[in-house]
């Protein structure tokens, strides 16, 4: 049995900047009245967390509001009849029904931080769902929706190895779901004695299990909190909740946002499996728990695992993410890892084995733009979700933190924003210009308010190009691209007086453009454990994607942020792996005989390339971005679900792949063992890595001298019947590319073909050494399958010499 714990208190939690009130109150006026609704935003609440719930408080606050509006209306009377809220708790205000005179002097109070009408607003989901074309505007699925194909992922289990789950959340609660699977013999597992510890399931969340052995033997006893499986970061909350999470209205953070959240299979169960602790030396979670956590699952019956965790590329027998996950795999279990958040530098994606999925991350069409508006009168974009806001119409010198240097600090901390590197005295009452990189982006933000600053410019550094990113800071703050840093810092240095400038209120803008396109964070490839094996192997939504989160700790996740919320809007390729996850989950319960490669294959295969603007997709920088960003491409689930043709693999398959690699029979026994088929040995000819039968074709070592390479794939025909397809290739630059045969025709459904695909380097045409793309489809005309495969080459340099990665 699972033991109770103690309810979030909701009340308690999301201070909103902009509130929301019903337009119905104009009803209340007769129509001949040219009252209207406004809301009156007073800030904070000096009374505190503590004080929030006592009612003596929340009274003086409300005839304090009496108070104020009756200094306008010259009286009390007619201000409490005027006011149909007031807000008492930890946002300080209200709204009333006001004259357009009236709002103009109480805007004049002393006392007010704003003045606003009371708009009506529009619902929208938490968007990704919606930008990878599974609803459409309002919740209303679309035609053709995987969702309702699949049922929502009804009778499948996704589980997720990260830090714990948050079951208070309203992404997991159970109301019409009816008993676990029949097959599920997962437990929660909770070892603590305290009830505000404990984790109770439902028929929704069916599992919980922590596993902490592995930390304990690196950390030390004394290093962990109480073993429990609930989570105190909010990682694991919010990845199980976009994989599986209900439909929760209303969710938003700090307002932005503001719609219904939901997880990829929201009628799937979830299991959690906490394998990640607080970090020691920059770690966190240890292969021995990993591997623990991968044994468990594969026991308690789950169907699909979002892993979002790695390390530094290791080959598959030192990697206990590459050993739980082929042990997974060969159950049944389809395994979904985040690339890495190494990115934009080659050669940095983790999670390289071929038998789980790694997903990089891309933006969506949505964006929370906040302007720095100079007294040039110029405005620079940014993006924030700062709950917090700076005076209306009021400008503030701008400083450059590099200026703003403290006497015992570099000029490069100062420029960073490390904490205590800022000079007290040159940056109180300022905005304050850093730039990105090494401490955390909202940790600058803190830097600057304790330096006594009143505003935060986060500037990106040049490899964070274009990618900005919404965070909750705890100051006004907007984050702003690389060129427009550069332009803001030269603008700061050429004034010969003091620039001043303010920060505009972040709000929710959809359909922006171009997305999606690669997150500079994302981890690139080629893989550089196997570089036969393309990764990552697709690209999902990354970027301030919101979801459920703990009730333990701030949205920034920073010792210092004593916020609680519950929803958070997280960046990664932590937040794109769920998204993949719950698309597994709905190609499962659609699908249920279809093996883990299978489901990749679909995935894959049925990626597009293109942004919303009908242009191929960019990186940070708009400038063309390439497979080793976004694999595939960008996920597209509603065309997964019948993707035509699928290319599978088995055991064996992945025994003649690790035979290829050069692993010896003893080794490849040893990690076979009741895998492989009674096949615990190495082929007398084993075949070549880059012939897995892989969605992707990579050719690393092509040689210069026009000598062939030739690649074998098979496919089976997952469609209604019979079927003929057409091979069209596009051929990677300075590389002849020949598929034989052209024409693949299959008499029924689940019928397999084989065939090659041989590459030629065309003398003159290419340089040395320089990886080159271009794809291969399937089509079957009318029948509507367009079935994808990247096609990544690089002709080696023929001289042996060695020479910087170059990618075109």
């Amino acid at each position: 049995m699972c033991a109770s714990a103690t309810p979030i208190n909701r009340r308690a939690l999301l201070p909103l900047v902009m509130l929301l009130i019903s337009t119905s109150a104009l009803q209340q006026q007769p129509a001949s009245a040219k009252k209207k609704s406004y809301v009156v935003y007073l800030g904070g609440h000096s009374h505190g967390r503590g004080g929030a719930a006592l009612a003596s408080n929340r009274e003086r606050a409300r005839r304090s509001h009496h108070e104020l509006l009756g200094s306008v209306l010259r009286s009390e009377a007619r201000a409490r009849d005027a006011i149909f809220y007031s807000y008492t708790r930890y946002i300080n205000g209200f709204a009333a029904m006001l004259e357009e005179d009236e709002v103009a002097e109480v805007s004049r109070h002393p006392r007010v931080v704003s003045v606003f009408p009371n708009r009506g607003h529009r619902l929208h989901t938490t968007r990704s769902w919606e930008f990878l074309g599974m609803e459409e505007e309002g919740g209303r699925l679309k035609a053709g929706s995987i969702w309702a194909k699949a049922r929502f992922g009804e009778g499948v289990v996704i589980g997720n190895l990260d830090t714990g789950v948050w079951p208070e959340a309203g992404s997991f609660r159970d109301d019409g779901m009816g008993p676990a699977p029949a097959r599920w013999r997962g437990i929660c597992q909770d070892q603590q004695a305290s009830d505000n510890a404990q984790v109770r399931c439902n028929r929704k969340l069916i599992g919980a299990r922590f596993f902490n052995k592995g930390y304990l033997a690196t950390v030390g006893q004394e290093q962990v909190n109480p073993a429990s499986t609930r989570d105190t970061d909010g990682h694991g909350t919010h990845t199980l909740s976009t994989a599986a999470g209900r439909l929760v209205p209303g969710a938003n953070l700090f307002g932005y946002g503001n719609g219904t959240a939901k997880g990829g299979a929201p009628m799937a169960r979830a299991a959690s499996y906490k394998v990640c602790w607080r970090p020691v030396n920059g770690s966190e979670c240890f292969d021995a728990d990993i591997i623990a956590a991968f044994d468990a699952a594969i026991h308690d019956g789950v169907h699909v695992l979002s892993v979002s965790l790695g390390g530094s590329p290791a080959e598959y027998f030192r990697d206990g993410v590459a050993i739980g996950s082929f042990h997974a795999a060969r159950h049944g279990v389809t395994v979904v890892c985040s690339a890495g958040n190494s990115g934009p530098a080659a050669g940095t994606v983790s999670n390289t084995a071929p038998w789980l999925m790694t997903v990089g991350a891309s933006t969506m069409d949505r964006e929370f733009p906040a302007y720095l508006v100079l007294d040039s009168n110029k405005r620079i974009k940014g993006q924030s979700l700062s709950p917090t806001r700076l005076p209306s119409n009021k400008y503030y010198e701008l400083i450059s933190s590099e200026e703003a240097k403290g006497a015992n600090a570099t000029a490069n901390q100062a420029k960073l924003c490390i904490e205590g590197s800022l000079d007290k005295a040159k940056v109180k009452g300022k905005i304050v210009v850093c730039v990105r990189g090494k401490n955390a982006r909202v940790e600058k933000g803190e830097a600057v308010r304790r330096a006594g600053g009143v505003g935060l410019v986060l500037a990106n550094d040049e490899a964070s190009g274009n990618e900005v990113i919404a965070d909750a800071h705890v100051l006004p703050a907007t984050h702003i691209t690389y060129n427009d840093g550069i332009d803001l810092l030269a603008y700061l240095n050429s004034t010969r007086s003091s620039a001043s400038g303010y920060i505009t209120v972040p709000y929710t803008a959809l359909g922006t453009k171009p997305a999606p396109f690669m997150a500079a964070f994302s981890s690139q490839g080629p893989n550089t454990v196997t570089p036969q094996i393309l990764k990552p192997d697709i690209t999902a939504p990354g970027v301030s994607i919101l979801a459920a989160f703990t009730g333990l700790a701030g949205p920034t996740g920073l010792a210092f942020d004593e916020r609680r919320v519950l929803f958070n809007a997280e960046s990664g390729t932590s937040m794109s792996c769920p998204h993949v996850a719950g698309i597994a989950g709905l190609l499962k319960a659609l699908h249920p005989d279809w093996s883990p490669a299978a489901i990749k294959s679909a995935i894959m295969t049925t990626a597009r390339v293109q942004d919303n603007m009908r242009k191929p997709m960019s990186n940070s920088s708009f400038l063309r971005a390439t497979p080793f960003g976004y694999g595939a491409g960008h996920v597209q689930p509603n065309r997964a679900a019948d993707p035509g043709l699928v290319y599978d693999a088995n055991a064996t398959d992945y025994l003649g792949f690790l035979c290829s690699l050069g692993y010896n029979s003893s080794t490849i026994a040893t990690f076979m063992t009741g895998a492989s088929d009674g096949h615990d040995a190495c082929p007398a000819q084993a075949p070549k890595p880059e012939d897995l039968n892989y969605p992707s074709v990579a050719v690393p070592h092509l040689s210069p001298t026009g000598a062939a390479r030739t690649v074998t794939r098979r496919v089976r025909n997952v469609g209604a019947g019979a079927a003929a397809y057409d091979a069209r290739v596009h051929e990677p630059r300075g590389v002849a590319v020949e598929v034989a045969p052209r024409r693949l025709e299959f008499a029924a459904a689940g019928e397999e073909k084989q065939f090659t695909v041989t590459f030629r380097a065309r003398r003159g045409y290419f340089l040395p050494g320089e990886y080159v793309f271009g794809r291969l489809m399937w089509t079957d005309g009318d029948g509507g399958h367009r079935v994808r495969s990247p096609l990544v080459v690089r002709v080696i340099d023929s001289n042996k010499k060695k020479k910087p990665l170059s990618i075109d």
